[in-house]
């Protein structure tokens, strides 16, 4: 299985994956069968994360200089589009792939809220990983705030969790 996300510069300025930067594929890849991804069971899931700065706000890049590398705004935002989700897979035993295409609309960024239940979890696990890792974008972000990000739940996965970061936030 294979995804590609296109960003609409006139609503996103930047963006970042986080995490996968080991399965980062080159962009004409995605449509070549014979380069595979990451394999995903039947019943399984997979969340990728991307922080996105809005068109516009600063951003973590400095101005350019040159027009060429900055993102080119246009006339049409494409009917709203924030971006284009492209997912291409194969079905078992088969070598050509087949295409599925999704547009998501930019009018969820005005009204984007701070992240809760099982997203908030996923994003505080994220943030675990960056803060091991020194991830520079993570600013003065710090263990309190990841542990309460990830919410008071009482399933396994958040003890877990929690239980972790209190050890890793005692060794730093």
């Amino acid at each position: 299985m294979k995804i590609q996300i296109e960003f609409n510069p006139a609503h996103v300025k930047e963006y970042r994956l986080i995490g996968y930067e080991n399965r980062l594929l080159a962009e004409e890849d995605f449509n070549n069968d014979k380069i595979d991804a990451g394999d995903i069971g039947a019943g399984h899931q997979v969340t990728a994360l991307y922080e996105i700065m809005p068109a516009q706000t600063s951003g973590w890049l400095p101005e350019r200089r040159y027009p060429a590398n900055r993102a080119v705004q246009t006339q049409s935002d494409f009917g709203g589009e924030m971006a284009q989700v492209k997912l291409r897979y194969k079905l078992p035993g088969q070598t050509k792939s087949r295409l599925i295409e999704r547009q998501i609309a930019a009018g969820g960024l005005q009204k984007a809220a701070a992240p809760s239940g099982d997203m908030a979890f996923a994003v505080a696990v994220a943030a675990f990983g960056q803060k091991l890792r020194g991830d520079k974008y993570l600013g003065d972000y710090n263990f309190d705030n990841i542990r309460k990000l990830s919410g008071n739940g009482g399933d396994f996965w958040r003890q877990e969790f929690r239980k972790l970061s209190d050890l890793a936030q005692n060794q730093s």
